[in-house]
């Protein structure tokens, strides 16, 4: 405990955060194995939780206080590799939807998705993906790991062929032959588009997963990433999206990944740690 507050999000009371009491558990993954250019997502994790008990536990867009419904954060996984990290997520996953909880993953690097996409994708039938990114993500290999950080969906797309792909602003040649083309939205599109929202929620299935990777938000409000790239989505043209999503479809889970913390810029931390808040009042408010 520091500051006062139980460490854990949203600095929660027992009554709050207790795995009996709680509807929603937070799954922190710290974990930084395969990234190939600035190191340090493993700290992301931490610093979300940190970022977390200075948040309002009032959401205004939805007049609602989510936590009453208990954010339980559980034990962070760890593993020497990628793949071995993918089959204890999915094993702790699956128990967790067992029990009926709705399940938030908070990375790490964006292969700790997997696991994840995996244990979602044998719960729910019929699951299609909505990926946010700055990058495509489709590699078949990458620096001889096909578990890499940067071949997640190409990884997902062996458990569903329905992955729809937003905010996407960098591709290797060598992806385009994975990516499917009506199904991804373009950052310099969706600038110029008026309805490119309600192109997006068409093309989900009736229950969606949502992966979000950090560097789909444009640097200038999250620097904080491994690989940042110009021209990104903004808050409220993302909020918009998963509004929607929210709305029209049944959200059965979703990660937060690729926060990598700098040391004296705690805003980008309480970002990611907003997001999450915002996405868990959308889906339960």
């Amino acid at each position: 405990m520091a500051n006062g507050l139980p460490y854990n999000f949203g600095g929660l009371s027992v009554e709050n955060s207790s795995y009996g009491n709680s509807n929603i558990v937070i799954l922190p993954v710290p974990f930084d194995k395969t990234s190939s250019w600035i190191k340090g997502s493993d700290k992301g994790p931490r610093a979300i939780i940190n970022a977390s008990r200075n948040m309002e536990l009032y959401d205004i867009e939805t007049a609602s206080e989510v936590y009453r419904e208990g954010i339980h954060t559980a034990k962070a996984i760890t593993a020497g590799n990628a793949r071995a990290l993918s089959d204890k997520v999915r094993k702790k996953v699956r128990g967790l939807l067992a029990d009926k909880k709705f399940v938030v993953v908070m990375g790490g690097e964006h292969s700790v998705s997997l696991g994840t996409i995996q244990a979602h994708a044998e719960a729910f039938k019929n699951i299609s993906i909505l990926h946010l990114d700055a990058h495509s993500d489709m590699r078949g290999s990458y620096e001889g790991d096909k578990y890499s950080h940067a071949c997640i969906m190409a990884r997902a797309k062996e458990v569903t062929r329905n992955i729809v792909s937003v905010g996407i602003r960098s591709s290797d040649s060598s992806e385009l032959k994975n990516i499917n083309k009506r199904n991804t939205f373009y950052a310099s599109d969706i600038r110029k588009s008026k309805d490119w929202i309600k192109k997006v929620v068409k093309r989900l299935s009736g229950s969606v997963y949502i992966s979000i990777d950090l560097d789909v938000f444009d640097p200038s409000i999250m620097p904080s990433t491994g690989t940042p790239e110009p021209g990104g989505l903004g808050w409220y043209e993302v909020l918009d999206l998963m509004e929607s999503v929210m709305r029209n479809k049944k959200v059965a889970g979703f990660d937060v990944v690729e926060l990598c913390p700098i040391k004296n810029n705690p805003a980008p931390d309480f970002l990611a740690a907003k997001l999450i808040y915002k996405l868990l009042s959308l889906k339960f408010a």
